[in-house]
């Protein structure tokens, strides 16, 4: 697994698997967010197998997948409630990762600074400098 924080709480991944399940409970993550649609992975990996592996390890799931075209302000903001609502870490998977990280920049615009937002994505791996300015007319301006 390639687990990259991108705060305290929030960490991101490509697809994981059912087998990967005992190890994110033993790193401590509470809860699990499948952000990809299921027509992209076979049924060994789609949000059911993974979730009925989380649910019989203790662990929170939510199946929130998320496309270009489904990224809606109320898509990002059941994001950020999911991520608030945990009652620990929370891991976010989809294809590489991305998809998960730019719905947290989105629902981050407006609450901290644009430019703090892309390097905190940066410091995790993900250039998301396309989204500058999506985020600074929401009202993250930059440093």
């Amino acid at each position: 697994m390639d687990i990259r924080r991108i705060t305290p709480r929030y960490h991101v991944s490509p697809q994981i698997d059912a087998a990967d399940i005992a190890a994110l409970k033993e790193a401590g993550f509470t809860t699990i967010i499948c952000n990809r649609p299921d027509a992209e992975v076979p049924p060994s990996h789609q949000a059911q197998a993974i979730s009925d592996a989380a649910r019989a390890a203790g662990l929170g799931f939510e199946d929130h997948p998320l496309t270009h075209q489904t990224m809606t302000p109320d898509n990002i903001a059941r994001q950020m409630a999911l991520i608030d609502a945990a009652p620990g870490p929370v891991l976010a998977y989809c294809a590489s990762g991305t998809r998960c990280t730019v719905v947290w920049a989105l629902g981050q615009a407006g609450t901290m600074p644009a430019d703090d937002i892309l390097a905190t994505a940066r410091e995790a791996g993900y250039d998301l400098s396309g989204l500058k300015p999506a985020l600074d007319s929401a009202g993250g301006k930059g440093a």
